[in-house]
């Protein structure tokens, strides 16, 4: 069976978006400038210019590596509606999955076909029938939850994410939306599997014990 997993950044202080993020805006709370810094490692990698067609060049290495192996390992995303709501009006028209995406929402609304192998179908029945959709689509590969923390916060509730990669960039928000809010007692318990250090960013892989 396919691996559910999280692939986030994260700052130091445990959020994983600055507090005013809102698309268009990238000076309500300094958010932009605090967003770019938290983010600040993978911009530069060749495989995210690559993948985003933003031109040669770019880093490469064990980070940029790491970025690749954890992009060609998706065959499904999962996401909330917030999330897909600011990237709505930011992602290019080749939207950066290249996967179907399911959207947890309450909207209805037919599947929307991007170029590049993206479609984001809406879920209106919950966390737990996404996750069966988003395998099904997967096949062999595995299933990011993309996000936001309250969409995270859910499926580490239901107990089915496997493993967590977190970018931990050393900077400090000090508001915004944290990642470990609202979990259930007992959570998860997870054991160190990677450690890999970046000029940007420490890269942490959690795998579920």
């Amino acid at each position: 069976m396919s691996k559910v997993f999280v692939n986030i950044g994260l700052s130091l202080d445990g959020y994983m978006a600055p507090e005013g993020m809102t698309m268009g805006k990238p000076e309500y709370k300094n958010w932009g400038a605090k967003w770019g810094a938290l983010m600040a490692w993978v911009i530069n990698q060749q495989y995210f210019r690559e993948n985003l067609k933003l031109g040669p060049g770019g880093e490469t290495g064990p980070v940029n590596d790491l970025l690749r192996s954890t992009t060609e390992r998706i065959g499904a995303n999962v996401m909330g509606k917030r999330m897909f709501d600011q990237g709505e009006v930011a992602w290019p028209e080749e939207a950066p999955f290249h996967t179907p995406v399911y959207v947890l929402t309450h909207e209805k609304r037919e599947p929307w076909v991007r170029p590049g192998g993206t479609t984001f179908h809406f879920i209106n029945d919950g966390p737990a029938r996404a996750l069966e959709l988003a395998r099904e689509a997967a096949g062999s590969r595995d299933v990011r939850i993309a996000g936001g923390a309250d969409v995270i916060q859910q499926y580490l509730n239901l107990g089915v994410v496997d493993e967590l990669e977190i970018a931990l960039a050393p900077v400090l928000f000090g508001s915004g939306r944290r990642l470990f809010e609202n979990l259930r007692d007992p959570g998860p318990q997870f054991r160190i599997d990677r450690v890999l250090d970046g000029p940007a960013a420490t890269h942490l892989r959690y795998v579920r014990q």
